[in-house]
């Protein structure tokens, strides 16, 4: 059999030139980088979070094709809205879905309240899943449909001496979660996939950058010693939302520094 020749630059397969993202929690750290990246890539990216404010900005930043959509991911209603919208947005498809929004709880197991323990997981795991599902016609329709779960490394392994079981718990749920889907949906033309992130800024780290006793835990644990720089993340979030990987269902691919390989 003779091997196909090389596209000419294969870079075009990152393109997303004429495709519709959505971005859940895009108003700040990661997903406003991830946001960013995809609009780079040539999507129009649908932006959604809380804080209609920061979303307003990005836009006025970004220009049309950054689209803002306030909604609350733990709420139904809103979360109808914004696939919607971003349907409309993208004349009846959706290309690329990134569910990013995500909160935790840091504290001991045996205290820590199960109404928040609740909450967490109505963020994290049930959200992005009932997302999935309302966008699934529209990811569909769009004929490369991809969705791309933010989990971290750990939904990989544990935390303490951090101690978050809901968080762990959750990203826990979206790892298998990503599998399933993958397996589910690949033959229908919609690819799941998910990345899990290590340490990196982000509002929800900031507590452990500026104290030295968290910033050494990070840099004797990761194997590459550092934590990670917000760049990093935009290989990963690429190849997965774009054609580079039309052969790839049902991963998570850790950008960790190495924390979970040792």
């Amino acid at each position: 059999m003779s091997t196909p020749e090389p596209a000419a630059d294969p870079t075009t397969l990152f393109r997303l030139d004429g495709r519709t993202a959505v971005v859940t929690g895009a108003s700040a750290g990661l997903g406003d980088r991830f946001a960013r990246v995809l609009h780079a890539a040539g999507a129009t990216v649908v932006a959604s979070a809380r804080r209609a404010d920061r979303l307003d900005a990005l836009a006025a930043e970004l220009g049309p094709r950054l689209v803002a959509v306030a909604a609350d991911v733990s709420v139904e209603a809103e979360r109808v809205a914004l696939v919607e919208r971003a349907a409309e947005v993208g004349g009846g498809s959706i290309d690329v879905l990134v569910n990013n929004a995500g909160i935790t709880e840091i504290g001991p197991a045996e205290r820590d309240p199960f109404e928040r323990f609740e909450e967490v997981v109505a963020v994290n795991l049930s959200a992005p899943y009932r997302l999935s599902q309302l966008a699934f016609d529209a990811l569909r329709a769009s004929g490369h449909g991809s969705i791309v779960n933010i989990a971290s490394m750990l939904g990989l392994v544990g935390s303490t001496p951090l101690k978050q079981a809901s968080y762990c718990a959750s990203k826990g749920g979206v790892v298998n979660l990503t599998r399933e889907l993958g397996a589910q949906w690949g033959r229908k033309g919609v690819r799941v996939n998910a990345i899990a992130p290590g340490w990196f800024p982000s509002e929800m780290t900031n507590d452990m950058w500026g104290d030295d006793a968290s910033e050494r835990y990070v840099e004797l644990r990761t194997p590459l010693g550092r934590p990670g720089r917000p760049e990093e993340l935009d290989g990963a979030l690429l190849f997965l939302a774009s054609d580079a990987s039309t052969f790839v269902i049902g991963q998570t691919l850790p950008v960790d520094g190495g924390w979970t390989i040792v």
